[in-house]
């Protein structure tokens, strides 16, 4: 029996989050330590969650979890595997091969799998040359020979025309049942060698994504829930799991995304800039309708262009165990931190480092650990660190800003005592209860989305026919990843007409998101 109870889950790199939702109220909260092991750090948190609560496991209808381990696993260059990467667009695109700017440990991690067959298509829709399927059956022969766990497949404007992806995913997948494909066309953006690094990425991620989907799902049987799961995208929305482990890429910076979505919820606020202080960076961001900016230039991961949807954020190097030094008659602050050893090794807490936790506790913004124990801290030193901090924040809000006006600031994190109400710029600054587990409250409040950027020829059928044939394939991306159809309605449409193409073609770029379904799972 379930009842209308959520938990949402944030997976920092210093704590785990967890809240309990009824509707829109927060039932429960706690803060853990991260775990090596990633999973026993949420069983922690759930075990907790629940000792507090007045609610048992079965009243759990969903819990939602925002994690890094994917984007880690990238910039870290462990846990992916091998992984084929098929490009169809010969004899054109052959100057510069697939991973040709990957850095050489991600390329040395993928194997370094490299295909170029030909095919492709125009960027109006017709053939480069036609599909080479005898070449793709050698190719799958090669692959299955050098046990290859994943592949992926990128053509030539294929976000146009995605025929020869499909048919190419359709000869491979006969000789490799067992093996993930992922189409650029199911991630992709214009662009072919950015959309060719996403789709790679991605599919190096499939097999840690099916592990860590499922150890969620374990945790979740472990203490008693069977809810359904749900994971955190970086554009504010959810994804089920079975589409978690299609798209894993898609959690990229999602822990600022749910920080800046709890951050609106808390506030109220719709149009702001978002500070979220953890404890080792701080992530400024800005509001935009409820839902964070979507940055405009291409995002690099682990040293890779991508064109992955990424919410525009600066982060700093301040957080909570920030150390603290002195230079001369300056105090500095970061950017290294003690991360989530700062209840060992921060002064309040018995340690031999200064962190700006400490300095927090020392000028009375923060009750925590043991204050007698940096009674004897310095007062200009006190002050200095954290007039550092709030000078270094100010300037990142300054340069994330549309106008010189000033903004109202949403501070959220374990670290908002860090900022005080006299920000510099802030035309005020809102600290909200429960603030310090915003990131939580975001993931278990957030809605489901589908975003699909398209260029169209209008054709017969006229603008309005190729507008909506784009903003129903977004509708149907968002019911697959688990939105409840009747609920889903367009947040964001943009159209941009392209002179250069034949056929009055546009550029859509469409988005709708909708209230969760929740079930059991299966």
């Amino acid at each position: 029996m379930t009842s209308d109870i959520r938990i949402g889950i944030d997976v920092g790199g210093t704590n785990t989050d967890a809240v309990a939702v009824r509707g829109t109220e927060v039932v429960a909260s706690v803060k853990r330590p991260t775990t090596a092991a990633v999973a026993d750090g949420i069983i922690d948190a759930l075990n907790a969650l629940l000792a507090m609560a007045s609610f048992g496991p079965g009243e759990v209808s969903a819990v939602m979890v925002g994690t890094t381990q994917f984007v880690n696993a990238v910039v870290q260059a462990k846990g992916l595997a091998r992984t084929g990467v098929v490009r169809l667009g010969l004899p054109a695109t052959a100057a510069i091969p697939p991973l040709a700017d990957w850095p050489a440990r991600l390329r040395a991690a993928l194997g370094d799998h490299v295909f170029l067959c030909a095919g492709g298509h125009e960027y109006d829709g017709s053939e480069i040359a036609p599909l080479d399927r005898g070449r793709l059956h050698e190719v799958a022969d090669t692959l299955a020979a050098r046990r290859i766990a994943s592949v992926a497949i990128t053509s030539v404007f294929s976000p146009i025309n995605a025929d020869f992806e499909l048919e190419a995913a359709a000869i491979i997948g006969s000789q490799l049942p067992q093996v993930p494909l992922t189409l650029s066309s199911d991630l992709g953006r214009i662009g072919l060698l950015e959309r060719e690094n996403a789709t790679a990425m991605n599919a190096c991620l499939r097999v840690l994504a099916e592990g860590t989907v499922r150890a969620f799902e374990d945790a979740l049987s472990v203490v008693g829930i069977s809810g359904q799961l749900f994971v955190s995208q970086n554009d504010g929305t959810l994804m089920n799991a079975s589409y978690a482990r299609r798209f894993p890429v898609s959690t990229f910076a999602s822990g600022p995304t749910n920080s800046m979505r709890g951050a609106a919820f808390l506030s109220g606020l719709r149009d702001a800039a978002v500070v979220d202080v953890g404890g080792t960076t701080s992530d400024v961001g800005v509001l935009n309708r409820g839902f964070p900016r979507q940055a405009a230039l291409a995002a690099e991961i682990g040293g890779v262009r991508t064109n992955f949807r990424m919410p525009d954020v600066l982060s700093l190097g301040i957080g909570g165990g920030s150390i603290v030094r002195q230079d001369g008659p300056a105090t500095t602050v970061g950017p290294d931190s003690v991360g989530y050893e700062l209840r060992a090794r921060a002064l309040v807490f018995g340690g031999d480092i200064t962190t700006a936790t400490d300095l927090a506790v020392a000028a009375g913004r923060a009750e925590i650990g043991a204050p007698h124990l940096v009674a004897r801290l310095d007062r200009s030193s006190v002050a200095g660190g954290l007039s550092y901090i709030e000078r270094e924040v100010a300037e990142a809000i300054d340069r994330m800003k549309l106008s010189p006006d000033p903004v109202p600031v949403v501070v959220v994190g374990g670290g908002g005592a860090l900022i005080s109400t006299g920000l510099p710029g802030a035309a005020r600054v809102i600290r909200p209860e429960n603030g310090a587990v915003a990131n939580a409250i975001g993931a278990a409040l957030a809605q489901v989305g589908g975003e699909v950027d398209r260029i169209v020829h209008t054709g017969d059928g006229g603008r309005k026919r190729a507008v909506d044939d784009v903003v129903q394939e977004a509708f149907s991306r968002a019911v697959e990843a688990g939105a409840i159809p009747e609920s889903v309605a367009v947040v964001e449409i943009d159209e941009v007409p392209i002179s250069y193409l034949p056929g009055n073609a546009l550029r859509v770029r469409a988005k709708v998101v909708g209230d969760l379904r929740v079930g059991a799972r299966t």
